[in-house]
């Protein structure tokens, strides 16, 4: 699936997003917090292979990739820019399947968590960006500017919600690789009810913890110390 390296930005809005104008004033840090372009093996999503497999009616983020943890914290306090997903290519009966199973077209959008102290693996809901359809960019690495940037405190988590249904899960790596999903503790092997966590302001128990897969999406950070 080389073709999914090349990179397409979608201009939300009729404006551009000039990434690389930082403030002149007070130098700043541009990173990509996620798992693209920083892990090995590559990143690359399940379908159209068998079996394909999305991330479904849910919001999730990756906790440890091998070695690496807390890769989708913030690292330092700032404004996230753009966010980046990889997405598989689905055929039309998989497609068919997802939309009348699982909630209708694939969309997506990026959310702000903060860990909250109690009890254990709670997120607090901040922010979001709004939802993307995605099928325009499936078998795509699709980058999404935002209009309105979401601001992040260090240690705050960028998920990934999901309300329907997003071919953006890679598979088959070791144990060590592992996500988590805003499903109660009961519902972990069922995507049948609706967990996405989108009301702004709730907290939500991140219990669910799925092991050998990746989440293929990164956020854009620009930081100043």
């Amino acid at each position: 699936m080389t073709h999914m390296r090349r990179t397409f930005t979608a201009i939300l809005g009729g404006t551009a997003l000039a990434l690389l104008a930082l403030p002149a004033l007070a130098p700043a840090t541009l990173s990509e917090v996620g798992v693209i372009g920083a892990t090995t093996p590559e990143t690359v999503p399940s379908c159209p292979s068998s079996p394909c497999l999305a991330v479904s009616r849910t919001t999730g983020f990756q906790v440890k990739v091998g070695s690496a943890t807390n890769i989708l914290s913030a690292p330092r306090s700032g404004t996230i820019v753009a966010w980046t997903i990889i997405l598989g290519k689905p055929n039309a009966t998989q497609i068919k399947f997802f939309n009348a199973n699982e909630g209708g077209p694939s969309t997506a959008g990026i959310a702000v968590l903060r860990p909250q102290k109690k009890p254990n693996l709670t997120y607090k809901l901040i922010s979001q960006s709004p939802l993307v359809k995605l099928e325009p960019y499936f078998g795509k690495t699709a980058q999404f500017p935002l209009e309105t940037t979401l601001q992040v405190k260090k240690g705050d988590v960028i998920a990934l919600t999901v309300p329907s249904w997003a071919p953006a899960l890679a598979l088959g790596f070791a144990n060590t690789t592992s996500w988590r999903a805003s499903r109660p503790k009961t519902s972990c092997s069922s995507t049948s009810a609706q967990t996405a966590h989108t009301t702004v302001g709730t907290n939500v128990q991140y219990v669910c913890l799925y092991r050998t897969a990746r989440l293929t999406y990164s956020a854009t950070l620009i930081s100043t110390p």
